[in-house]
């Protein structure tokens, strides 16, 4: 049974669509969920979110928006987008990340609409959740998010969300049915023109 790490962040709706179509369909494997914060990828690889780029922000959520109808996976976009997420990875990471957990959290944001500023909301799911303020600010959890950030770049993640098996980074809800394929068949990163992918040169 392969292990599998799924890095995501709650502020992603493509970590959401991710979870909720794609996730589901796969067998013999073993998924270890990792929260971790996106803003934090960026800022390392020094690159800008969907969001952060006007017209690709519009475009990205009609396309979000689009591709849970055609899934037929229940969404609602959030009062606010972008958000700030470290309360929900907080939260998760605090509670220990099991499924039941990152669903709630998942859908507190992507069908139910809400984001963590919204005190009576956020304060109805800790309360649903069983935890706190003071229970998810505290320092060890803090560092295991910050830790996991590291973690994640260490094993070459840019972007979420992302299916890490073997040492290979599989990114992107396009990118679900090349990870499948690997899995069926890790040749396919030994081919020929694979190997001359990785080693091509920078024309500028």
């Amino acid at each position: 049974m392969k292990k599998v790490e799924w890095y995501f962040d709650y502020v992603s709706p493509f970590s959401y669509l991710q979870w909720a179509h794609q996730l589901p369909q796969l067998e013999n494997v073993e998924i270890e969920y990792k929260p971790v914060l996106f803003a934090g990828l960026l800022k390392h690889w020094d690159h800008k979110g969907p969001a952060e780029i006007r017209d690709k922000r519009r475009y990205t959520y009609r396309h979000v928006l689009w591709l849970a109808d055609q899934l037929g996976v229940p969404f609602r976009m959030p009062v606010a987008h972008p958000f700030n997420p470290l309360p929900l990875l907080r939260a998760s990471i605090a509670l220990g990340s099991p499924a039941p957990v990152i669903d709630r959290l998942f859908g507190y944001v992507w069908r139910e609409g809400h984001v963590p500023a919204e005190k009576g909301p956020w304060q109805a799911l800790l309360q649903d959740l069983d935890t706190t303020e003071a229970a998810i600010r505290a320092p060890e959890v803090k560092q295991q998010l910050f830790a996991r950030g590291e973690e994640a770049i260490a094993k070459r993640v840019f972007g979420v969300p992302s299916l890490v098996v073997d040492g290979e980074v599989f990114w992107g809800v396009d990118g679900f049915a090349f990870f499948r394929q690997y899995l069926d068949d890790p040749d396919i990163l030994a081919s020929p023109d694979m190997r001359a992918a990785d080693e091509l040169p920078s024309g500028v």
